[in-house]
């Protein structure tokens, strides 16, 4: 599983010009999964980001975690992530999972981050989906497990 978290002011996901998510404060979720994932993978990785403390406090430091800082959560599902670029010039995307196994490893870590009480918006699997987000900070972490 791959993450590719930003930190935003504020994100929307739109496809076909319908509005599928959109939140204030929080944060960016892009999703990637692989075959190998699992439940193990998706708690890991829901804990993971919910508890990072990278919401700056009243001094401005990076000390305060997602809930703390009363943000939300925007995830988009982005099977590129595993694109592998070294050879040629066309991306290979053969360690992403297959739609038949990420969707329910997908729908899966929604359903572990709703259960931690953040709001949680979505994009719309499968689709192309435009994705708008101003970047706080810039604060950009790649997560992997």
């Amino acid at each position: 599983m791959r993450i590719v978290l930003q930190r935003v002011s504020r994100a929307r996901v739109t496809v076909e010009g319908r509005v599928t998510g959109e939140i204030g404060r929080g944060l960016l979720l892009l999703a990637g999964f692989t075959e190998g994932d699992g439940e193990e993978a998706l708690a890991w990785m829901a804990d993971k980001v919910v508890g990072l403390r990278i919401f700056p406090d009243a001094e401005g430091k990076m000390n305060l975690a997602l809930a703390e800082a009363g943000g939300a959560l925007l995830v988009v599902s982005q099977f590129t992530l595993y694109g592998d670029a070294r050879k040629g010039r066309r991306p290979s995307f053969v360690e992403a999972a297959r739609p038949e196994v990420a969707i329910p490893l997908y729908e899966r870590f929604l359903a572990l981050l709703r259960a931690t009480g953040r709001p949680v918006q979505t994009g719309e699997f499968g689709a192309i989906m435009e994705v708008e987000l101003v970047n706080d900070g810039p604060v950009t972490l790649v997560l992997e497990r």
